[in-house]
């Protein structure tokens, strides 16, 4: 006689209700850091809020249909949503600058960025190939030169835009699966030693990189030239002390700062929220690491635990990226705070990916009743 399946178990509700918490929190936090700067910029003082609310619904739509979707279905779509995001990334390198650079692609009043879905796409395939290669990831090809190799497509194409922090976020999520799927140590010690003068080039070759890295050196010694964004975000974060000045109070968003309500949204968070804030914020990011680790673990096929994995890493690296970025512990770049910068985009394909961590943490927790 067959055992008996029992339902599919409810989803992870730590997780989603940490990720909702981020949610709501980035939305106000986008309205807070972002009202004065469209007020003198564009004449609408809510433009960016609406357009992240709509995208924050928008992606709470996606992550509820991923959640519902077998995850081993994402199999079956691996090869087109490859292609259609390489085509996508050559298509905003043919497209017009925006700001000095090529990473968006404009659809009216919408502008995608496809770097975004490449992330997704990356560990989608990672995640495919590694379970079926499994017994062969102890040889350098299998195990390093192919993945590596086919994931690197995306790499080159996103660093012509020009854009070197999503690069190394995804290198980074990538070495991160390869060494759980169980490819060889030094081989990817070998990758690595291998990207660091990739990196330290493309560092020092662009002009605005190598001031970047100088302010990062000494943020205080050019306060007024490459040093300014970085020193007036260190200066935000010492002022909000343990308890914040209050929502709406910060300083650093009254025109001190370009764009506070993008990639350097954390500053304004600290001030205005105190130590106390972000530390709550990072717990939350802790708490949707713990949990993504643990749906993995529990994962009912190897296919699953990488894509957890994938997920769960590029979400929290690129927080403590942008963090550790917003509180002068790494050189300046342009990455996005999940949940909290301005960017629909991100948005969508972080809540996305979310969705398939809650699908395989359902699939993880059914077991048959004896």
């Amino acid at each position: 006689m067959r055992p008996k399946q029992r339902g599919r178990a409810p989803f992870d509700y730590l997780l989603l209700a940490a990720v909702l918490t981020l949610l709501v929190l980035g939305v106000i936090m986008v309205y807070s850091a972002s009202v004065i700067w469209a007020e003198q910029n564009l004449g609408r003082p809510l433009y960016f809020f609406h357009r992240q609310a709509l995208w924050a619904a928008l992606g709470l739509a996606a992550m509820a249909a991923a959640s519902r979707t077998d995850y081993n279905r994402l199999r079956e779509w691996l090869f087109p949503i490859f292609v259609v995001t390489g085509l996508l990334l050559v298509a905003a390198l043919l497209g017009p600058k925006i700001a000095g650079v090529r990473r968006w692609i404009r659809l009216g009043p919408i502008g995608l960025q496809p770097a975004e879905f490449a992330k997704l796409a990356s560990i989608l395939f990672l995640a495919s190939y590694l379970d079926r290669k499994h017994s062969k990831l102890s040889s350098p090809v299998h195990g390093l030169l192919i993945p590596l190799g086919v994931v690197g497509v995306l790499l080159v194409l996103i660093g012509l835009e020009p854009d070197l922090g999503t690069p190394v976020l995804m290198f980074s999520v990538t070495g991160l699966m390869l060494f759980i799927a169980g490819s060889k140590v030094q081989w990817l010690i070998a990758a690595l030693l291998a990207a660091v003068p990739v990196v330290g080039v493309e560092l020092w070759r662009k002009p605005y990189r190598r001031a970047r890295l100088l302010s990062f050196l000494t943020p205080f010694e050019n306060i007024k030239g490459a040093g300014y964004q970085l020193s007036q975000a260190l200066l935000a974060v010492g002022s909000g002390g343990w308890f914040g000045k209050g929502f709406g109070a910060s300083q650093l968003k009254l025109m001190y700062l370009p764009t506070p309500h993008t990639d350097f949204i954390f500053p304004v968070v600290c001030e205005e929220l105190g130590l106390l804030g972000a530390l709550m914020i990072l717990a939350l990011f802790v708490t949707i690491l713990v949990r993504g680790v643990h749906i993995a673990r529990r994962a009912p096929n190897l296919f699953g635990t990488l894509l957890a994995a994938g997920i769960t890493f590029s979400i929290v690296l690129q927080a403590f990226f942008n963090m550790a970025m917003s509180l002068g512990l790494l050189p300046t770049k342009g990455i996005p705070l999940p949940f909290f910068s301005f960017g629909g985009s991100s948005l969508l394909t972080t809540l996305l990916g979310v969705g398939v961590l809650l699908n395989i943490s359902r699939q993880s927790l059914a077991e048959p009743l004896k």
